[in-house]
Parts: structure tokens; C-alpha cells; sequence
């Protein structure tokens, strides 16, 4: 199933997703976007968030399950103001998430193996576009290294097993019945924050551009 109206962005730590979530959000016409993140910030997210830190200690499987219980509050849930993702695409709202499914069969597929993480995400609806941040992790460790703050999985060791498990995982999607009717878009990730930017805006265009043509239907006399 595919999710309407919803954008996903993947990419290794410090490949530049929430840089360009950010450029997103500066766009005059930001108010048509409903930005979101995983974890999220409910009380699963924030106890991953914690877990991610290293202030707690779970075993991987107990850590895939929650961040598959996060995203189904994430797409379903009820105490969000609106409702979560699915509620909110239909209403018309184009929703970008940084980070969904594919970070789960990514790094908890490292941690502990693929059948678990695919059983838990296999409900779970896809999104309309997915962008792909590709880098080098030696070039997203030491952008995520700046940052001076770092988290569990930010190891140069976990950095290049889990670029070379993303691409697989994204391969698994792309041109295959598996992610029939989701657009992916691979992005070189080492380019300038600007051209990337670019590449972005013409993407989601025709999605931006539909909601214009929707808002102005609804506000016809």
C-alpha cells in the first residue's frame, strides 16, 4: 500500500536529511508540509531517544519492537493533534518524515537480523517518495562528529556496515514489485547542501503543486 501525499527521507547518520528538512521548513510555502521524525517524540519515541543516547540498555530485539510500536503510533495514533501520518495525508497535508520503515530494516537488521524487523514493518503503508541519501560514512562521521555530540550507533565500524545494509534494502524496493508505485530518488548526498536542495524541490514539486489545486477547488465560491 501506498500512502499519498507522504515523503520519507533515508540516509545514514549525517548523510544530511534533517539539514534538508530544515531548507524545507524555510520555504514560503511550508505551511502545505506537516514535518515529523523518528523516533517520534511520544513516550516510546523519547524512551528510544534515551536508548539511542545510551542511558538505557535494551537488547536489539526488544529495541526492534519498540521502534515498530513508535511508527504504528506514528501513522495511526489518536493523541496528536489531528491525528497521526495517515490522518493527516488525507487531509490533505503533505507530511515528511525524517527517517520511517527502511531505518528499521537497516539497523535493527545489523543488530539482529533480518527476519524480525522485516515481520514487524511488513504492515506498515509505504510512502509516495522516498529520497535516498547516499555518502560515504567516512565523510558522515565527521560531519556527525562536528555536531559534538554523538549517539550508539555513530561508530565508523556500525557506519559502513549499516551504508552497505541501507543500499541493499533500498535495492530491495526500487524497480521491483516490492515498492510498486513509490517513487525513490538517490541523492549524492556528498554535494552541496544547495544543489541537493535542488534536486529535492523539483521532486516534490507536483506534489506541492496538487495541494495548491486542492486548496483553491475548496475555497471556490
Amino acid at each position: 500500500m501506498i500512502l499519498q501525499n507522504f515523503i520519507v527521507f533515508e540516509g545514514i547518520d549525517g548523510a544530511g536529511t534533517s539539514t534538508q528538512i530544515e531548507r524545507l521548513k524555510a520555504r514560503p510555502d511550508a505551511k502545505k508540509f506537516f514535518f515529523t521524525t523518528e523516533p517520534t517524540d511520544g513516550p516510546t519515541g523519547k524512551f528510544l531517544r534515551s536508548m539511542l543516547k545510551g542511558d538505557v540498555h535494551l537488547d536489539p530485539r526488544t529495541a526492534a519492537y519498540l521502534f515498530a510500536a513508535d511508527r504504528a503510533e506514528h501513522l495511526w495514533g489518536k493523541s496528536a493533534p489531528n491525528g497521526g501520518i495517515v490522518s493527516k495525508c488525507e487531509q490533505g497535508k503533505i507530511v515528511v518524515s525524517d527517517r520511517y520503515l527502511f531505518s528499521s530494516l537497516t539497523y535493527q537488521s545489523v543488530t539482529c537480523g533480518d527476519s524480525l524487523p522485516r515481520m514487524l514493518n511488513e504492515p506498515f503503508p509505504l510512502p509516495q517518495l522516498l529520497f535516498f541519501f547516499e555518502v560515504d560514512p567516512e565523510i558522515s562521521l565527521k560531519r556527525v562528529l562536528g555536531r559534538g555530540e554523538t549517539e550508539i550507533y555513530e561508530k565508523i565500524d556500525f557506519q559502513k556496515a549499516t551504508a552497505q545494509r541501507y543500499r541493499a534494502v533500498i535495492n530491495e524496493y526500487d524497480g521491483s514489485p516490492k515498492g510498486e508505485g513509490m517513487k525513490i530518488v538517490r541523492i549524492d548526498a556528498s554535494q552541496s547542501i544547495d544543489t541537493v536542495a535542488e534536486i529535492i524541490a523539483r521532486e516534490i514539486e507536483f506534489l506541492t503543486e496538487r495541494t495548491e489545486r486542492t486548496e483553491t477547488k475548496n475555497t471556490s465560491p
